[in-house]
């Protein structure tokens, strides 16, 4: 499916998952370390899955606020998606990553909040460029 862009970035990585992840406009730049139970030091730098969900969490506030706006809505100031994000081996090979999303929607009818979420599911980038790859579940607390 034919995307129009309207934006674009860059980052690098160098030294995988032991070492420096930036973007190419230097407004971003992480510490990078692989997690003891991948079996890496640990220590005090960030990994992927890390990123991928801070990134993910962001994007699907956004895509509420979207969803909002089309259902006549108002997401509230106090509302918040909490990503987590998990990495181990694929049944078929190789490894595979999951995604649970918990929203909280204070304020919000229980009905509407599942209904703003559904379509903010359908909209957020990071849900259409992961359905059908990545287990993702969505939870309004």
């Amino acid at each position: 499916m034919p995307v129009d862009v309207k934006y674009r970035t860059t980052a690098s990585a160098t030294g995988g998952r032991d070492g420096t992840a930036r973007t190419e406009d230097g407004s971003f730049e992480v510490r990078l370390a692989t997690p003891k139970e991948l079996g890496g030091a640990g220590g005090s730098g960030a990994n992927p899955e890390q990123l991928f969900a801070a990134g993910y969490s962001a994007c699907f506030l956004g895509a509420l606020k979207v969803a909002a706006s089309q259902l006549k809505q108002k997401v509230p100031p106090e509302a918040t998606v909490t990503a987590t994000v998990g990495i181990g081996p694929r049944s078929e090979g190789g490894f595979g990553i999951t995604a649970d999303l918990r929203i909280s929607l204070p304020g919000l009818e229980r009905a509407d909040a599942e209904r703003l979420v559904a379509t903010a599911h359908t909209i957020c980038p990071y849900s259409n460029a992961t359905r059908g790859n990545v287990d993702v579940g969505l939870t309004v607390v």
